[in-house]
């Protein structure tokens, strides 16, 4: 991995955890007004979820293994 390639998922690295962080305040504002969308909420929860799988699979390529 060059140091461009690191650069590039840095930067995808941390686009994924500002929409993360985004995601979790859409969840929290809609369920703060009543009535919510539940099936919305699931989505946002679902895709947030997702998200932070992809995080962690591209933060434990970043990160070298400290037992290697």
């Amino acid at each position: 991995m060059d140091a461009q390639d690191l650069d590039e998922m840095k930067r995808r690295l941390n686009e994924m955890k500002v929409e993360h962080r985004d995601l979790d305040d859409v969840i929290d504002r809609l369920i703060e007004t009543a009535p919510f969308d539940q099936l919305q909420v699931q989505r946002l929860k679902k895709r947030k979820l997702m998200l932070k799988d992809q995080i962690l699979r591209l933060e434990s390529s970043i990160l070298p293994d400290i037992t290697a």
